[in-house]
């Protein structure tokens, strides 16, 4: 049964503008078009609403599902702060992770990633003192490859006949970095394969391995968190609920358990959605955030589809890596059990990132090619106050789709025994390299439950259960469809596949996507009133 996620407006018939799914992609687009004055629908398929920024409950414990470090909002004059101060009212608050944001450990070696420019350059030097060269022009890749992001987003919102005329000019200096492979920009500044490995290590926050991943992608990331790493003060949750108000107040609303299952295109021109129990809603604009495979294959009518030939864009991108979570749930608080604020990247010591990664998609028993851990708990100041006495933690790793996919037609929390066994194989596995590297909390465990594929699969409703969308690779790059404004009159997409991986990426595809609407460049918004 639809639901509105606060009841404040009553459920129309008609809006200006229709959005499908309710990640940050949407909400950011929801919330900017809103202060433009459109009234917006936002339809959430799912009993709650926020994508991977939403919360879970579970026995006296809350897990933020997919916010788990942002970089850059510690600096009130960045451009993501500014959005996010934008899109909320300035409602959302920060807590900076302090000065070590990821400590990067391989085998019995750590490495710690500090935050500031200097400091991270300074710290490696100590770790690497015959690589001094090379990590310098290393950082001034990471420079240059962002220096020639801007001109190339804004080319995705150019109308159709000045992109033809001056696109590809505002694309070439970004298509130099992301052409290439991490592996292939790094090896040329480098022979040192530890510190290879060390330089990369934060590939899973995209998901591929350095000889298949886009340099410029890799780039986006490592700089993303230069300034260090924050959280959000309440927890994730606190996103849509900043949010919310601003829809609200354009006199939109949020609806939950209001699946579309298809968009109504009539003469090629998006005109409205109709749900799962046949009600129909209409709009001047229809906006879809829930990735370009569920839009293109599930939403749109196949006839619509023949005609302009999505399918063959479609394949010409790939699902991003699938995961599972272990989330954990402990007796003591995050100061008694003495839990860090800064995430754990945890690799095997041998063989390099891509190796480690074969070996393991040939055989899942293989050493996990990467194990992610995160404190949540530890990183909120206002945690203590709302959970005493209690913490959690994420622990993360790939977990390949085909593994779980004859279980793909059964029922969330009822898969079977089988299944049930093989997820607790994992979880297992999962808390001992845990308490290898924490061992006074092993008897404090009180509660854990592992996600699979599937389960990001029913609720975020992606293809395979990916993470990051379409993959990060240098195609991916090269595909100009993947931009907000589509061939169909009046629908437009949003989300990270338009953009790049996580909730950056996602934020800003709404600015793209509500400059693409309006035909305003929506950037002057949110930069600060001299």
């Amino acid at each position: 049964m639809i639901q509105s996620y606060k009841k404040k407006h009553d459920i129309e018939e008609h809006y200006d503008v229709i959005m499908i799914g309710s990640g940050i992609g949407c909400l950011s687009t929801a919330a900017i078009l809103s202060k433009e004055g459109k009234k917006v629908l936002v339809l959430e398929r799912h009993y709650t609403a926020g994508g991977f920024t939403h919360v879970f409950k579970r026995r006296g414990y809350e897990w933020d599902v997919g916010i788990h470090y942002i970089g850059e909002v510690q600096r009130k004059n960045s451009a993501i702060r500014l959005l996010f101060d934008y899109i909320t009212n300035s409602n959302l608050k920060w807590a900076d992770m302090g000065p070590v944001y990821d400590r990067i450990i391989i085998g019995k070696k750590s490495y710690d990633f500090v935050k500031g420019v200097k400091n991270f350059r300074n710290k490696l030097v100590e770790y690497f003192p015959d690589e001094e060269s090379s990590i310098k022009n290393y950082i001034d890749l990471i420079f240059s490859s962002n220096k020639a992001t801007s001109k190339f987003y804004m080319s995705k919102v150019l109308p159709n006949f000045i992109d033809i005329i001056i696109g590809r000019f505002m694309r070439k200096d970004y298509l130099k970095y992301s052409n290439q492979t991490t592996y292939e920009v790094l090896s040329k500044i480098t022979k040192n394969d530890e510190l290879l490995k060390v330089l990369t290590a934060q590939y899973g926050d995209y998901g591929l391995p350095p000889k298949q991943s886009s340099f410029a992608m890799h780039a986006s990331v490592v700089k993303h968190y230069f300034d260090g790493g924050s959280f959000p003060i309440g927890g994730s949750s606190r996103i849509l609920e900043t949010i919310d108000p601003v829809i609200e107040n354009s006199s939109g609303t949020i609806l939950v358990n209001a699946e579309v299952q298809e968009i109504i295109v009539k003469n090629n021109t998006a005109t409205g959605v109709k749900m799962n129990d046949g009600k129909e809603f209409y709009a001047k604009t229809i906006i879809s955030g829930t990735g370009v495979f569920n839009t293109y294959e599930k939403l749109i009518p196949e006839k619509v589809n023949q005609q302009h030939k999505l399918n063959s864009k479609l394949n010409k991108i790939n699902p991003s890596v699938s995961h599972g979570c272990l989330y954990i749930g402990l007796n003591g608080s995050p100061e008694d059990l003495n839990l860090p604020k800064n995430n754990l990247w945890i690799y095997p010591d041998k063989g390099s990132h891509d190796q480690c990664v074969d070996e393991y998609l040939n055989d899942i028993d293989a050493p996990f090619p990467l194990v992610y851990i995160s404190f949540p708990s530890s990183k909120d100041p206002s945690w203590n106050k709302r959970y005493p006495g209690k913490s959690t933690i994420d622990v993360i790793t790939l977990l390949p789709y085909e593994v779980f996919s004859k279980w793909e037609d059964t029922k969330w929390m009822n898969r079977g025994g089988e299944y049930d066994n093989l997820k607790e194989k994992i979880a297992q596995r999962l808390l001992n390299c845990l308490f290898h590297q924490l061992p006074n909390i092993k008897d404090k465990v009180d509660h854990y439950e592992l996600s699979s594929p599937l389960t990001t699969q029913n609720f975020v409703n992606y293809k395979k259960g990916e993470l990051y969308g379409i993959d990060h690779n240098p195609d991916r790059f090269n595909q100009t469809f993947l931009k907000p404004k589509t061939q169909i009159k009046n629908f437009f997409l949003t989300g990270q596949d338009i953009v790049t991986a996580g909730v950056g990426g996602a934020l800003f595809s709404g600015l793209l996507t509500a400059s693409a609407v309006t035909g305003k460049n929506l950037l002057n918004r949110i930069k600060p009133k001299k």
